[in-house]
């Protein structure tokens, strides 16, 4: 059974609060176009087993935003302080590790660990992955240790909604 692994930034937050980093919030614009992005591809969230979110503010508004937004159970949420990371390596070990009957999985997290992932993972070059963009990825392997040169597809706001 093929795995499939969903890789999506959390939307453009906001520098205007004297905050520590994780406790940035979004901007109203990174609420708005997470929302767009969901409606306008519904099927690459909707069927996941699980969502996996970093704890930071805004990867977590993301999530819940889109999650609301298709009207997926929040049960399906779960928070994972591994994803509040911008090393790729960190980001591979968690998906390395994942439970091999999940077959469809999301993650919500951050840049610039995100753009490595899907460049290490897949067999599609990807330059930089912006916020809200996500990377769906679809894997041959049937365990997630094993993961490797995935199918990539990659949606890019600025494609998707224009």
């Amino acid at each position: 059974m093929m795995k499939e692994l969903v890789l999506l930034r959390h939307a453009k937050s906001s520098w205007e609060y004297s905050v520590e980093d994780r406790n940035r919030p979004l901007t109203e614009k990174g609420m708005k176009r997470i929302i767009k992005m969901a409606k306008a591809q519904p099927s690459v969230f909707s069927n996941a087993e699980i969502f996996f979110s970093s704890p930071a503010n805004r990867a977590l508004h993301t999530a819940t935003l889109m999650m609301h937004t298709l009207g997926i159970s929040f049960k399906r949420l779960n928070v994972n302080e591994k994803l509040y990371t911008f090393e790729a390596s960190q980001i591979i070990d968690f998906i390395n590790q994942l439970n091999d009957r999940y077959q469809k999985v999301v993650c919500v997290g951050h840049n610039p660990a995100f753009t490595g992932v899907a460049q290490y993972l897949s067999t599609s070059p990807v330059e930089y992955m912006p916020t809200s963009a996500f990377a769906q990825i679809q894997f041959e392997q049937a365990h997630w240790l094993d993961v490797s040169k995935g199918r990539l597809n990659l949606g890019l706001p600025r494609m998707i909604l224009k």
